[in-house]
């Protein structure tokens, strides 16, 4: 598949359309508004003007990529939600934190340290007004007949007794965002909104897990939990796009910047299609929810247009990890539409179809439509390019220690940034390391994570240049190879940063070349 087929014609067309009055710009403000777009498992070849022979219709996307710039080597820092969203909001890996594996279970406390400069923090230190709206994910103090806690077992804290009524510390707006309004995790309890530290209606009813046709993944382990009477998961999706547009078009009134953090609920599971959308593919549910998705984020753009603050806005598409193989796979493959494009994997998966997202920016007059990148890009990296959109400077030591500035690339200014390689982390713990056109990944020895924990990691190496289906194991070809990924990658987690220039402290031991023992490290 050719990524880029079909771009030219979507620039003519976005041209074409574009044509007439311009809408009025309501702001004069120099800072840009700037607005992530973050889908949740939403695979890097789900985008049709990225790989027009894929099948699921993207109308909205289609038109960003003509009018943006889409970077063909970008990746999440993680191939789960949990550390990704992490990474974006602090630019630094996830795994120098204590979450070693997985994502946060229901009801544990906050991932991101109160001293943690985030993103919105930062923004809102140069004058941004900042919000959040849609998926959390990223812990809170839940008060109930027990704390929050971190614990070994996944989602055991759903058998406690927890006081809805109560506010609910430690989330977005303890962390830069001076709104939130959305779901901590859709498919986990309790099952209703969240609005700033407060639950919006009182879970008072009960969740039954029912058996749906056409593979719609419902949360089955969940059965009698917490859930708002009348809760409609269908309606998650729709209920945020609304709050984002009209957070979009209230804000354009304003002589303040915004910062917007778009945080999508799709096309992850629950797979729940809304009327509108159901059985539009004529594939499956999961291809009518990325369609839904596309609708979604093309609200958002439309909103920028409609409020006339198109030529001051910054707007990011991306996704947290690779496309879910247990919603919906094997229907669009025989359908002829490959989620990870030509990239072996998908969602949790320490393979490039793991954690390879899409990443399109769009800023008229300062990117240029239908432009491509192919410089490796994490998006820990999507905090340094902020911070030198405010600064002109590179982050200080105590900030943004895995990321790296691409704004020079945006602006046309130069065609590399300052990464040179990048780690990825698994659903399982597995890392692996990429630099020079090589990969090196640190295995799972036994069958499953059970089995292998404490042992000595497997490793593999790829050289994706020559090899992007990582299809050819060479680590028995090149053990001089071996040696210096593993030294490089060893230096760079020891010294707590991926910037020599720079160093920190990781918050626990990190060793790469066994698989943790526990979920949760330990200082």
């Amino acid at each position: 598949m050719n990524y880029f087929s079909g771009i030219p014609y979507l620039v003519m067309v976005l041209a074409l359309s574009s044509c007439g009055p311009e809408p009025s710009v309501k702001q004069t403000t120099p800072k840009p508004n700037i607005i992530v777009i973050l889908a949740d498992d939403f695979g890097v070849g789900d985008i049709q003007a990225h790989y027009p022979d894929n099948k699921i219709l993207t109308p909205y996307l289609d038109q960003m990529v003509a009018a943006g710039m889409s970077f063909t080597d970008a990746h999440s820092g993680s191939a789960v939600c949990s550390p990704t969203r992490y990474g974006l909001l602090t630019g630094r890996y996830a795994w120098r934190t204590p979450l070693q594996e997985w994502v946060l279970a229901c009801y544990e406390p906050p991932l991101i340290k109160p001293e943690r400069t985030t993103l919105p923090e930062m923004l809102k230190g140069h004058g941004y007004t900042t919000a959040c709206i849609g998926k959390w994910h990223l812990g809170w103090d839940w008060q109930g007949e027990r704390e929050s806690a971190r614990i070994e077992e996944r989602n055991g804290l759903k058998k406690y007794q927890w006081e809805y009524q109560q506010p609910i510390n430690g989330g977005p707006t303890a962390h830069g965002f001076d709104y939130y309004f959305g779901t901590h995790v859709p498919n986990f309890p309790p099952f209703t909104f969240i609005e700033n530290d407060r639950i919006v209606e009182q879970p008072t009813a009960t969740y039954e897990y029912q058996e749906h046709p056409d593979h719609v993944v419902m949360p089955r382990g969940f059965q009698g939990s917490p859930m708002a009477p009348g809760w409609k998961f269908e309606e998650i999706l729709p209920e945020i796009t609304r709050r984002a547009v009209n957070y979009i078009h209230d804000q354009s009134n304003n002589e303040q910047p915004f910062f917007l953090y778009f945080s999508m609920t799709s096309p992850h599971e629950p797979v729940v299609p809304s009327e509108k959308f159901a059985g539009k593919s004529g594939i499956a549910p999961i291809a009518d929810f990325v369609m839904e998705t596309d609708w979604s984020a093309g609200q958002i753009l439309e909103a920028v247009e409609q409020s006339g603050i198109s030529d001051n806005t910054l707007v990011i598409f991306t996704a947290d990890n690779g496309h879910s193989h247990y919603t919906g796979w094997e229907d669009l493959v025989a359908a002829g539409h490959m989620p990870s494009g030509p990239y072996r994997g998908h969602k949790g998966d320490i393979w490039e179809g793991g954690h390879r997202v899409p990443l399109v920016v769009k800023w008229p007059g300062k990117v240029t439509p239908g432009a491509s990148s192919d410089q490796l890009v994490c998006l820990t990296d999507i905090y340094e390019t902020c911070f030198q959109l405010m600064t002109g400077e590179t982050t200080p030591a105590n900030q943004g220690e895995d990321s790296f500035s691409f704004l020079d690339i945006l602006l046309d200014k130069s065609k590399h940034s300052a990464r040179q390689n990048i780690v990825n982390h698994s659903v399982n713990g597995e890392f692996a390391y990429r630099e020079q056109g090589w990969k090196i990944i640190y295995r799972l020895p036994e069958e499953n994570l059970r089995q292998s924990r404490g042992k000595a990691a497997n490793i593999e190496l790829y050289h994706l240049a020559n090899d992007q289906g990582e299809e050819a194991d060479s680590a028995s070809y090149y053990p001089q190879r071996i040696n210096e990924l593993t030294t490089s990658l060893q230096t760079l987690v020891d010294r707590g940063s991926s910037k020599p220039e720079a160093p920190s402290t990781n918050d626990v031991a990190v060793n790469f070349m066994t698989v943790q023992a526990k979920r949760w490290a330990e200082k």
